[in-house]
């Protein structure tokens, strides 16, 4: 089974999933802190996620979910929601933005605030 591994300031986890699992699914199940303001149906932006490995072997884009990046800060060539991107047959790392990171925080206030209180939040860089 392929592994999908998530990256940023705050974390590095790695989670196997089964192929035809969306890279949302697989941060939800890795405890990965990647924003889903919309629930996850691609009616938001707050899931995207560079990827940095893997981006061939992930389900293609359709038009909803090009429509969706460009409402998304700093797209780049690499750039997929992870609700809509689904993991195929080979290993996967993704980054997580600064904009789904901050989501994820604003969906999660009493996680923020631990970490504010603890000096962790925000992180000093995103890369």
């Amino acid at each position: 089974m392929p592994r999908v591994h998530f990256m940023s300031p705050m974390q590095d986890l790695t989670v196997e999933v089964a192929p035809g699992t969306s890279l949302l699914d697989a941060a939800e199940e890795a405890h990965a802190q990647v924003g889903h303001s919309c629930g996850g149906v691609c009616a938001c932006s707050t899931c995207h996620v560079w990827v940095k490995k893997g981006l061939d072997s992930l389900s293609e884009q359709d038009d909803l979910e090009m429509d969706r990046l460009d409402l998304a800060f700093d797209v780049r060539a690499t750039s997929r929601l992870g609700c809509q991107a689904k993991v195929g047959d080979e290993d996967v790392e993704v980054w997580i933005t600064e904009e789904s990171l901050k989501a994820y925080m604003d969906e999660n206030p009493d996680e923020r605030k631990a970490l504010e209180a603890e000096g962790k939040w925000p992180p000093a860089k995103f890369s």
